[in-house]
């Protein structure tokens, strides 16, 4: 079985948060659902849990970091293509998220860019022609 990763955000809102994850493509897993948390699929492998403030203290004793002051992670996804990382970026934008926080990245082999969700967390979208990157870090070292 492959790993899973389960990312536990914490939100302000829950509703809202629901509603901006949908609005990417994530699924709301109903069975790990209530009033204080929302399990969103976002691939066979990939859920983001999201929790209430309240529940989200239930699982560590440190003082919850506001994501729009301060950054406490980057979580990438990959793409399949640059318009991809373009698309996801323009469902973020229309369902309220802040786009590129940070410079977007384009290496020509590699191309990304962020947005933020309503909560300040930062997600990286990262498009990679895995050949050309081979390529283009190997050349230094043939030269």
């Amino acid at each position: 079985m492959p790993k899973l990763i389960f990312v536990n955000l914490p939100v302000s809102d829950l509703s809202r948060s629901i509603a901006f994850y949908e609005a990417l493509g994530a699924v709301k897993n109903e069975q790990f659902s209530d009033h204080t948390a929302a399990c969103m699929v976002v691939s066979e492998t990939i859920h983001v849990m999201l929790l209430t403030h309240d529940k989200f203290r239930q699982f560590t004793p440190k003082k919850i970091a506001d994501a729009k002051d301060s950054t406490e992670v980057l979580i990438c996804l990959s793409a399949d293509s640059r318009d991809e990382v373009d698309t996801t970026l323009a469902k973020a934008a229309a369902a309220g998220g802040t786009i590129d926080p940070g410079p977007k990245q384009d290496y020509g082999f590699m191309y990304g860019r962020s947005f933020e969700d309503p909560d300040g967390h930062i997600w990286e979208v990262m498009w990679m022609d895995l050949a050309a990157a081979k390529d283009a870090m190997s050349a230094p070292a043939m030269a």
